[in-house]
């Protein structure tokens, strides 16, 4: 199995989660891009994705995600698995925490996509979030917090791939 992992970053946080992610999954098994510098429609070489995305200001898109945001559209998913990891800060900005999550979750499904990987809110506080399932019981992918919750992220990170591994096992059994 071959993983694609596409994000944008204007800090870092998102590349260094994505650095984090292949160094864990293995080199051979992750290819990384920036969706800055690569055509989106890379997607198609892969039957796994992971897409990060950061949410800036209020509840605004990461700008690498939101100059290809267009482009999602044409780009058929069906056949494909899809887990989310979302920047954010949930002190700076409680009532928008990872809001460019949910967009990009939202987006995703209308185009065929099976997304796995939803995350429990436990462990998190915030006021508001796009983010949420419609129980707001889980996140519609990982969220992470590296301004006040960065010694949290890399065991939440290895507990998130080992569960989208074991969910995408399921989904092709």
């Amino acid at each position: 199995m071959k993983i694609g992992l596409f994000y944008g970053s204007t800090t870092c946080f998102g590349e260094m989660t994505a650095e984090k992610m292949q160094q864990f999954l293995g080199h051979d098994t992750v290819d990384i891009h920036n969706i800055k510098e690569t055509e989106l429609g890379r997607i198609n070489d892969y039957d796994l994705l992971i897409l990060g995305i950061s949410t800036w200001d209020y509840g605004e898109l990461q700008e690498d995600w939101e100059a290809v945001w267009d482009q999602l559209d044409s780009i058929d998913l069906s056949n494909k698995v899809i887990a989310l990891y979302g920047q954010g800060d949930q002190e700076g900005y409680t009532d928008w925490f990872v809001d460019a999550m949910g967009l990009l979750h939202d987006k995703l499904l209308p185009r065929g996509a099976q997304v796995v990987g939803y995350w429990p809110i436990e462990g998190y506080d915030f006021v508001a979030s796009k983010a949420l399932t419609p129980d707001n019981s889980h996140f519609v992918g990982l969220p992470l917090d590296d301004e006040s919750q960065f010694d949290l992220s890399e065991q939440r990170i290895s507990q998130w791939l080992t569960q989208i591994i074991e969910e995408y096992a399921e989904i092709n059994n």
